[in-house]
């Protein structure tokens, strides 16, 4: 496999090849965290025949260093902070509260965006497969797993085309699987290592659920 990869749907078809036994089951189900990783899972999605899916949440930048992620929140009130990156940087509470107001709004608008009233789907029992197009610190996805841990999935798989080595580490302690493309060091940035990274509108998340959601239907 080489790098960078061409773009995100380059990105899910190699990703879908990593996945491959997961592929055809009935009790797997693939959750995108928007936006970016909507464009991978609907490649994963397509190649394996399983359905597609949200997982919303938001990341909780450091302010004046927004890439920096100091936690995550995930729907259903579910918050998760890097204790020790808060406490290096001196961030104060009230600055973490007007951070998480902020995001949480942001995420009840996407929900609200994408979903419409179109209810979440059952994880209880099932494999779960949680796909974004990349991995930094990882307080997203960490986020995004113990909110799925409180619905009660019989398997959680992390799905990801690129992140730093030891992201991947800690992030094995927190799912059941974690699956890694590449882990190139030094690793500096997700966008570093595609071709194309330009931002996945609301539009094209839209677009790729309802193609997806009316194919299951379909079926």
């Amino acid at each position: 496999m080489q790098l960078p990869f061409r773009n995100r749907v380059e990105a899910g078809r190699l990703l879908a090849e990593a996945l491959e036994p997961y592929g055809g089951r009935t009790d797997v189900l693939i959750l995108a965290l928007p936006r970016g990783g909507l464009p991978v899972a609907f490649e994963v999605a397509q190649a394996l025949a399983v359905p597609l899916d949200l997982m919303l949440v938001r990341k909780l930048g450091v302010p004046g260093q927004e890439e920096l992620a100091m936690g995550a929140i995930a729907s259903g009130g579910i918050k998760y902070l890097n204790q020790e990156l808060v406490s290096s940087l001196r961030v104060s509470d009230s600055v973490i509260d007007r951070v998480v107001s902020r995001e949480k709004k942001e995420l009840e608008r996407r929900e609200q965006a994408y979903r419409g009233q179109r209810p979440v789907p059952e994880v209880r029992h099932h494999c779960v497969v949680l796909i974004d197009d990349g991995l930094a610190t990882g307080a997203t996805m960490r986020a995004a797993v113990l909110a799925l841990r409180q619905r009660q999935p019989g398997r959680i798989v992390i799905g990801v085309p690129v992140a730093p080595a030891d992201t991947v580490e800690k992030l094995r302690a927190e799912a059941d699987e974690v699956i890694c493309l590449a882990t190139p060091e030094p690793f500096l940035a997700i966008g570093k290592w595609y071709r194309d990274f330009s931002q996945t509108s609301d539009e094209e998340v839209r677009d790729l659920l309802v193609r997806a959601w009316q194919q299951r239907e379909q079926d």
